[in-house]
């Protein structure tokens, strides 16, 4: 890999370009949509974007689900432009972006919360990635 860490990339990460803000987003509303359920159960948690949503706007949840899946739709327009367009900064740090939005898409996927509830799915795929990995 190299060296990686110069000034320049560190810039660029501050810069607060918009495919860090996408993946930021993507992660962020996804895991709000995917813990609701579980999140509203307990008295003492503050409101999420889901409850704030339907309050906001009088809606019904599935309502609130679809027009806040939009932003998270946008932002993977963002992340796959800041991966296809052309710029200094090299592919395989782009990369690490890409995948840190995956592994949300992956984490909080189909509204169902597996990082935190750690269940068969998540535990077939560390085991298939590290215990019984495909040969190369």
């Amino acid at each position: 890999m190299g060296r990686m860490a110069t000034k320049e990339i560190f810039d660029w990460v501050l810069n607060d370009l918009k495919i860090i803000k996408a993946t930021s987003t993507i992660i962020r509303v996804m895991d709000d949509m995917a813990s609701h359920k579980i999140l509203s159960k307990k008295e003492d948690m503050l409101h999420r974007s889901v409850e704030c949503y339907m309050k906001q706007h009088g809606v019904s949840e599935q309502h609130a689900y679809l027009e806040l899946n939009k932003p998270v739709e946008n932002a993977w327009k963002d992340v796959n432009d800041g991966c296809l367009r052309p710029t200094a900064i090299p592919m395989h740090l782009l990369s690490r972006v890409l995948n840190f939005a995956r592994n949300g898409d992956f984490m909080y996927g189909g509204w169902k919360d597996i990082f935190t509830n750690v269940g068969d799915t998540l535990n077939d795929h560390i085991t298939s990635l590290f215990v019984d990995p495909v040969p190369i």
